[in-house]
């Protein structure tokens, strides 16, 4: 025991293994990431993103009955109870989406109780229940933000295009809907990154799951975990020009300041997700989307370019975050909202991070190196300076 107390301390527990997992894999070195075994391109172009949640989180791709009840399962959870939408109305209007995502998350725990979670029924309509909601949660946080009645979801939809038609009340084309099932799929796991650490560490004190899904989204808000999507899209348009970006980042870099988008604590070469979504920003340009024009992709080619002469040797390359931007921008998704879709995408991750956890359970209890004083006599308040 003294041994191991007198290790160094790892700064953000980097490289260090919290726990043993079959859900996904990275090779950093080769460009690579699979869920389950089956690679992130092959599922964003065969499977659809309920599919690849079920996988996920139960462990196998599912058979056509299991597919099909899955899928009726959770389109049949997607409305929201009128006192929780009353509760947003008094949420105030200038809150983050992503605040609004977890205050609601949270409460959702009080209506569902789930407090028995070594309960398999329990689990599974808790999953249902996540995975169907949030995207009305997030839908009905936008328009209530500005003035708007939320809109019922529609069964009759895709998940996808059923989140789409309750942003803006239209049913959005076959590429947009593809665009977001894709987006969904990118994001969904990705190994034992902050926000799902922080879901199997509140998981594993038996915590209810809308409780460690709400821990796992005020984790994911912070801007170095899943806001940087937002920052490409003010990046670009501060730089406002193609010829702009070279001295714009050279001051960057000059200052030690951070480029959004750009390099990732895992992936050392190109992030295969960022590949995939590289390949419908063309798609966009050439469907006149009215988010995606030839000066942004000036811009965009321009800041990939100066990344591969000036960094492209120490292993920072643009990241999923720099191209999501891109393409949420150009089929019209509000800036604010890039965060809460991800989050939307990434609960099938961290509810199957929960679920592996509870099956050999053993609450987190890390140990810390002390730095403090010793041994300090306590001064009384009159014979302080």
């Amino acid at each position: 025991m003294e041994e191991r107390l007198l290790m160094d301390v790892v700064p953000g527990l980097e490289g260090i293994p919290a726990a043993e997992s079959a859900i996904s894999f990275i090779d950093g070195e080769a460009g690579i990431l699979e869920y389950r075994g089956i690679t992130v391109e092959e599922l964003s172009v065969k499977s659809d993103f309920l599919e690849t949640a079920y996988l996920l989180i139960f462990g196998a791709l599912p058979g056509k009955a299991e597919y099909e009840r899955f899928r009726s399962d959770v389109m049949a959870h997607t409305r929201l109870k009128l006192k929780i939408l009353r509760m947003m109305e008094f949420l105030p209007e200038g809150g983050h989406p992503m605040h609004y995502l977890q205050a609601v998350t949270s409460a959702m725990g009080m209506y569902y109780p789930a407090r028995d979670t070594l309960d398999e029924d329990v689990r599974y309509w808790s999953c249902v229940r996540l995975i169907a909601k949030m995207p009305t949660i997030v839908a009905a946080c936008h328009r209530l933000r500005h003035g708007d009645a939320p809109i019922q979801p529609r069964n009759d939809l895709s998940f996808a295009a059923n989140f789409y038609y309750m942003l803006f009340e239209r049913v959005p084309s076959e590429l947009v809907e593809k665009i977001i099932d894709v987006m969904l799929i990118l994001h969904a796991d990705h190994t034992m990154n902050a926000s799902t650490f922080s879901a199997r560490v509140v998981g594993s004190t038996l915590a209810d799951p809308y409780t460690v899904v709400s821990s796992a989204i005020g984790t994911l808000s912070g801007p170095l975990h899943g806001g940087a999507n937002e920052e490409v899209v003010h990046m670009i348009e501060e730089i406002g020009t193609k010829e702009n970006v070279r001295p714009f980042l050279e001051g960057k870099l000059n200052r030690k300041e951070k480029i959004m988008g750009i390099g990732h604590r895992v992936y050392k070469t190109r992030d295969p997700r960022g590949v995939v979504l590289k390949g419908y920003i063309a798609q966009l340009l050439d469907h006149r989307c009215q988010g995606v024009d030839n000066k942004t992709i000036g811009i965009s080619e321009e800041i990939e370019r100066f990344v591969a002469e000036r960094l492209g040797q120490k292993g920072l390359h643009p990241n999923i975050d720099f191209h999501s931007g891109i393409v949420f921008k150009g089929i019209g998704i509000p800036t604010e909202l890039f965060t809460p879709i991800f989050a939307m995408g990434r609960v099938a991750g961290w509810l199957a991070h929960w679920m592996e956890q509870l099956k050999t359970n053993r609450i987190f209890r890390p140990t810390q190196k002390y730095t403090g004083l010793r041994n300090v006599r306590y001064t009384p308040m009159g014979e302080r300076g």
